[in-house]
């Protein structure tokens, strides 16, 4: 799947993964062999970061487990912090931006979340996948009234919907309404997410390579969402998981596994410190070593 007109890097000094649907499973759970991948990046020398859109306070358990030493982005890059949750750098949406996105989610009917730099609020406590995020990000929401005091320093505003036509149609209607003035992505596809401009994986993917000193040719990544194909476009590999979309695989240089069945571990084993460089489907989806032919 490694695009014509782009070869993969073969030096890899960094990776830099996505988290939910790629580093964690369905169930928001790091298994052994994920640990043991990271240990294993580790002993080759080869720094490991994370780009979530989970706030950086809801990065906590991950960055302890893995035991993550070097910049992490939260917010879909619009916060970057040190380890122990230290701000680099931030860029927060603006208050009108931030106001107008609350308007705009609210008149399609959709369940409004907000965050700031510590906290998540919401309106209505009994919501579409409150519990799940409450799992996911390791505390609850704040439940408000009003957005209108939060606005001056919100990060990240939320439509969360299970309806699939609501949460398209508010796609679109965000994508023209504030296109130019902020960032809206799907980070899954009940969740779609409005920060700053300049709060793009892409961005934070520069941004924690220069504070890592290694060239973005050097850093491999990893993801399975449309928002992780901004850093597939600056890096030196690119790598999908297998519960990506078709558009997202067709994005990346090379696909494994699900996250259910530990397609990070195995994108580590055979794309980076393997130094695979093709890639059998068929082979990926069965588990097995796709440099292994069958017979």
């Amino acid at each position: 799947m490694v695009a014509a007109s782009r070869v993969p890097t073969t030096t890899v000094s960094a990776v830099i993964s996505d988290v939910d649907g790629t580093l964690v499973t369905s169930d928001k759970t790091l298994t052994l062999e994920t640990v043991a991948a990271v240990t294993a990046l580790r002993t080759r020398g080869i720094a490991f970061s994370i780009i979530s859109s989970r706030p950086p306070r809801g990065l906590t358990m991950l960055i302890n487990g893995l035991g993550i030493t070097a910049p992490i982005a939260g917010f879909n890059g619009g916060m970057l912090t040190t380890p122990d949750l230290r701000v680099l750098a931030q860029h927060p949406l603006r208050p009108e931006v931030a106001r107008r996105a609350v308007e705009l989610i609210g008149a399609h009917g959709v369940d409004v979340w907000a965050f700031d730099a510590q906290d998540w609020f919401i309106r209505n406590p009994l919501g579409t996948h409150v519990d799940l995020e409450k799992h996911t990000v390791g505390f609850s929401p704040r439940v408000i009234d009003d957005f209108e005091p939060l606005l001056g320093a919100t990060f990240k505003i939320v439509g969360v919907s299970n309806d699939p036509a609501a949460m398209a149609e508010l796609e679109q209607d965000a994508s023209k309404t504030l296109g130019g003035i902020a960032t809206v992505t799907r980070s899954q596809p009940y969740y779609l997410d409005i920060t700053d401009p300049s709060a793009t994986k892409g961005d934070a993917f520069s941004e924690i390579s220069r504070l890592l000193g290694f060239p973005e040719s050097e850093i491999a990544v990893i993801g399975d969402g449309c928002n992780d194909i901004a850093m597939f476009e600056r890096s030196g590999l690119s790598i999908a998981m297998g519960n990506g979309s078709q558009d997202v695989q067709r994005a990346a240089d090379f696909v494994t596994d699900s996250n259910s069945r530990d397609g990070f571990a195995k994108a580590i084993a055979w794309f980076i410190l393997g130094g695979r460089r093709s890639n059998n489907d068929e082979l990926v989806r069965s588990g097995s070593d796709p440099s292994v032919k069958a017979g």
